[in-house]
Parts: structure tokens; sequence; C-alpha cells
């Protein structure tokens, strides 16, 4: 305490007991692909880009090429250009549309890593599709590991199975966790569990959406190029995060700039496909939605069966997670205690007010433990402190039924 010797008044300033907990965000996107050393860049505004024979003269005066590997900060449309080009020829068409949905549909923050082609490539519309190495996209998600704001990761047109489990590994991982993969679904007309997940495992840490959609590219022989659709999806989660809150499912929302879809699924179809954990997008007068809203968790793990109640779980454990880093190296002892509870019950309770959480009232709602029958001697022994949290997460309305019958009038 502070020594006082002149009479007087003082006042002191008290650091506050609640310290509050900062929600982290969800809509950061990681995207891996491929684009081709030969890449046709952008002129960079005020030089003359010589060329002579089709050949760049003065490379000096267009931007160069990202590394291989290396990850990339991208905030608009206009910036993945500097980096990789617009996407407008082959070498990297795929990831260039997949990133330029992510901002239309209202993405704001990505980080890109580009990676070589390789002997995955086919062929659509007589145009070379360059996908990458199984084995290169494990080194690529081991460099987003370090990222922290990341919360999506996709390889758009990437559907195999490794490159598909590779993601699926990477979100699961117990240092992250805190991140959601989007998958593509393989494209097939066979509209079966298996010709559109093929050998990819349950995960409630994951996605996959089906067909793939028509956003306006053409091919040589002048033929539409269909698109996968995660990059367009990972906007529209953003999107969703950012109207509504990372609460409310990324379903029943337009895909913007998707002109159509390559194969229609219609209700009968999607009826087998929505039970395994496909999410279908479809076209409703014109508009191309996004009509599934759930996890591929599987059948078992039901509390984990929608997308917006595993994100939602994401969400507070990573913020909890940051909020509370000053509570290390404290004293393990009742006041900490009781400093952990108001922290964390405020922040509960700020989620609750958005209407993530079910319950008339934030006591119906969550439920914050932290005390002597959390944090025994025993634990306290070994520098532990535990805090139990529950929560009750609002579910989407994925079935809506209304009952009709004929009425006579009566009072009822």
């Amino acid at each position: 305490m502070p020594q006082y010797f002149t009479p007087g008044v003082y006042v002191e300033e008290v650091p506050s007991a609640i310290k509050p907990i900062a929600g982290v965000g969800t809509s950061t996107a990681g995207f891996i692909g491929v684009v081709a050393d030969g890449v046709e860049m952008p002129l960079i505004p005020g030089r003359t880009g010589f060329k002579s024979g089709g050949k760049t003269v003065e490379p000096a005066d267009y931007y160069p090429l990202a590394p291989v590997g290396v990850p990339q900060l991208v905030d608009g449309w206009e910036r993945f250009k500097t980096l990789f080009g617009d996407g407008v020829k082959a070498g990297n068409r795929t990831l260039a549309q997949a990133v330029y949905g992510f901002f239309n549909n209202g993405g704001g923050r990505c980080w890109v890593t580009r990676l070589a082609p390789g002997s995955g490539d086919g062929k659509q519309g007589g145009q070379v599709d360059l996908l990458p190495e199984d084995e290169t996209v494990v080194g690529a998600l081991e460099a987003f590991a370090v990222i922290d704001e990341i919360a999506l990761v996709a390889v758009p047109g990437a559907t195999s199975d490794g490159v598909q489990s590779a993601l699926l590994d990477h979100c699961e991982n117990e240092y992250l966790r805190d991140r959601f993969a989007i998958l593509d679904g393989r494209r097939t007309a066979a509209l079966t569990k298996t010709d559109i997940r093929g050998g990819t495992r349950d995960s409630s840490y994951g996605a996959i959406y089906y067909p793939w959609i028509d956003v306006g590219a053409k091919g040589a022989d002048g033929k539409p190029l269909y698109m996968p659709p995660s990059g367009h999806v990972a906007g529209v989660y953003a999107r969703v995060d950012s109207e509504r809150g990372v609460h409310k499912a990324p379903a029943n929302e337009v895909i913007r700039g998707a002109l159509g879809v390559e194969t229609a699924v219609g209700k009968q179809a999607q009826a087998g496909l929505n039970p395994n954990d496909v999410n279908v997008i479809r076209r409703f007068d014109g508009n191309v939605t996004i009509w599934g809203a759930r996890t591929l968790a599987g059948a078992k793990a039901t509390e984990w069966r929608y997308i917006n109640s595993r994100r939602l779980f994401n969400y507070l454990r990573e913020s909890i997670d940051q909020g509370t880093q000053w509570v290390v190296f404290e004293p393990n002892a009742p006041e900490l205690w009781s400093k952990i509870r108001r922290n964390v019950s405020a922040f509960l309770t700020t989620v609750w007010a958005s209407g993530a959480l079910f319950g008339a009232t934030p006591e119906q709602a969550f439920y914050v433990r932290c005390d002597e029958s959390t944090n025994p001697r025993e634990a306290r022994e070994l520098g532990q402190v535990v805090a139990e949290i529950g929560v009750a997460l609002v579910k989407p309305a994925e079935f809506v039924v209304f009952r009709l019958s004929q009425w006579d009038g009566t009072a009822r």
C-alpha cells in the first residue's frame, strides 16, 4: 500500500476484479491451392510492361508471384491478384475463383498458401485443373497451425481422401480445435454417399458440400467450367457470422456469384443425402442456395450434428482460453476461483443475450462452477485450477412442421 505523510483526501485506483473476455474471430479462412510458375501476373501501376514475342522483357514491371509454401495474408481481391494473378487464364483458376467467391460472399480476411502443381491434375472443358499432391497439403497445413486467427480451412477442388483427411486431422489437433474444415464433394452424377464423399471419414470438425457450381467461367470449348463451392461457402459462413452470429446455421443462404449447379438435386434425392451428412446446394427461383447445415459427425454423434453447434463451441472454448490467460501463475485460492466465475459468467451472459444459448434466463442457459469441489487439494498440488462450464446450445430448425386440420369453429 502507498504511504501517506500529509493529511488530506487521497484517491486510489483499484484494479477491477472483472477482466472482460472478448470473443475471438470466427471467419478468417485459410486456403491452399495450386498456382503454376508461369501464371500471368498483373502490371504494376505506372510501369510499361513491355513485351516482345509474347515474353516479358522487363519482368520488374509485373508483380512478383508469391513463393511456394509461404502463407500470405490477403485482405481483398486486389491483394490476391498482386500475389497470385487474377485467375482469368489457366494456371490458378480454381484457387482464384474460390478466393473471389469468398470475398464476394462476405469474407474479409484470409491466408492463402500457394503450392506447385501435382500429378493429380485433371481436365475440364479443355483446360487443366491444377490440384496439389496430398503430402504438400499436409506441409501447408502445418504452416497454418501457427496462424492463430484462422478459423476455416479449405483446399478448393481437392476431393481425394488424403487431402480431406488431412484437413480434418488439422482441425481435430488437440492444440488447435478452433477451426473448421469446408470440403468439396466429388464431381459425380451418382447421388450416393460413397460417390460424393468417397472414403472421407466422420468428423464433427468438417462439413462437405455438393454439387460444384457455375460461376460464369468458360472453358476453351465455350462450356461452363464448374467450380468447387468451398471458397464461396466459406464466404457465406463469414457473412452469416457478421450479420447474425456464429450460432446461426450457415444454411438457407444464397451463394452470391453462383449462376447454377452442375447436378440438380431434388427433394427426394436429398432425402438420401442429408442423413449421410452431405450438404446439398440447390437452386430455388433462380437463386443458388445452401440447403444443408450438417457436420460430418455421423449418426451417433447427435450433439455435434449441426455446423453452428460445433463452430459456436469452438468460439466459446477459444474465447475463454484467450481471455483467461491472466490466470496462469496466480495464487490458486478462493479469490481466484471467484474471479474466474465472474469473468466467464459475464462473457456467457453476453453470448446468451445474443441468442446463441437456449434458455429464458442466464441460469437456464449456462452454469460456471469453480470452487473447492472442482479444485480439491490433489488438483491444487498439481498446480491445476479447474472450472466446469455447461452451456445449452440452440439447435437450428432443420425440419419445420405445420400440422393442419379442419376446424368446425367451436372452442378449443
